[in-house]
């Protein structure tokens, strides 16, 4: 069996970086002619399989997602997401790859490691992944993200915020705590403006105390406990909790129990994302759905139609379970 030229055989080869080589293969600026040609004539004689390099149509497609994004509070979400992407790829013959990455990696050289032609990138990146990124030169789609120069799905994470936040205060609660409060995830601060939104039309103001600040750190949930604790152990506790994700509310109904207070009759608990466990939590969990396997296939199609929209919004609807009480509601446009 004949053995496949690899980038990284011939940036060894050339004493060159990944990147290097992808860019020289692909055509890209960033090289001196010199470096370029050196490349090139060493793929030649090492025999490199010139025709996997893109001709136009997408090929090979990776997935990015951030390292920070673990199991326990973000793949119940992103691996729908995921699939939804995988879907469209089949379909379209496109063969699609994972990689993590996080601020002190090689944006470059792991993205030329999968010699992708193009990229999804899911959920919060930082600044300087993104300036990264924006260096690629490849067909680029961000999901549940939104960023300037890029192509964005997003679920409509204000609405959300603003309806289920309404629902609480149907249900009669007038103590309403936001659980998860951060500046740095655009999908967190968007439900955060829908949530303040509905409290400001009813004619509510909540305490600062009331909005809980989570800082990008690796242990989420013990970051959430404490949130919740310091919520609970308030002069004036709240009697409604709006957690920025299931997962997050979650914790916060597991945090209540573990103090005496019941679920919902001293404090409600509603979520965001619809994960499957939110159906099977004692109580059910109220929280707001998003179809996250076509969250996925709109970002697959932003990449096809760069003529077209840049900025898809999907829907969302609430679902009332009786972590909040009460039965399913249909989601109604603010008026």
């Amino acid at each position: 069996m004949v053995k496949k030229t690899r980038i990284k055989d011939i940036a060894s080869a050339c004493g060159v970086s990944l990147a290097a080589v992808s860019r020289a293969l692909k055509g890209q600026p960033g090289l001196s002619d010199e470096t370029r040609q050196r490349i090139l004539s060493m793929a030649e004689a090492e025999g490199y399989d010139f025709s996997r390099l893109r001709s136009g149509r997408i090929k090979r497609l990776l997935f990015l997602l951030h390292r920070q994004h673990n199991i326990a509070s973000a793949l119940p979400f992103y691996s729908t997401v995921m699939l939804g992407v995988a879907d469209a790829c089949r379909e379209n013959d496109i063969a699609m790859s994972f990689q993590p990455i996080g601020p002190d990696d090689s944006i470059a050289e792991l993205i030329a490691l999968h010699q992708p032609d193009a990229l999804i990138c899911a959920g919060y990146l930082e600044a300087e992944i993104l300036a990264g990124l924006r260096k690629i030169l490849l067909p680029i789609a961000l999901v549940d993200l939104w960023a300037a120069d890029f192509p964005c799905v997003n679920p409509d994470n204000y609405h959300g915020g603003f309806v289920v936040t309404r629902h609480l205060i149907e249900q009669g609660r007038r103590k309403i705590a936001f659980l998860g409060n951060s500046q740095h995830h655009y999908s967190i601060r968007q439900r955060l403006e829908g949530y303040q939104q509905a409290l400001f039309d009813a004619g509510l103001s909540m305490p600062q105390e009331y909005r809980t600040e989570m800082p990008p750190v690796k242990d989420i949930e013990q970051a959430l406990t404490d949130g919740m604790n310091k919520l609970l152990a308030l002069p004036q506790p709240p009697d409604a909790i709006f957690a920025y994700n299931d997962v997050a509310a979650l914790i916060a109904m597991r945090a209540c129990t573990r103090q005496g207070f019941r679920v919902p009759e001293d404090i409600a608990v509603v979520g965001f994302d619809d994960i499957d466990t939110a159906a099977w939590a004692h109580p059910p969990l109220t929280t707001v759905a998003i179809d996250k396997r076509e969250l996925g296939r709109d970002a697959f199609r932003l990449l096809l139609n760069e003529e077209g929209e840049r900025n898809l919004l999907l829907p969302v609807r609430l679902v009332v379970r009786e972590s909040s009480s009460g039965g399913l509601t249909p989601l109604r446009s603010p008026s």
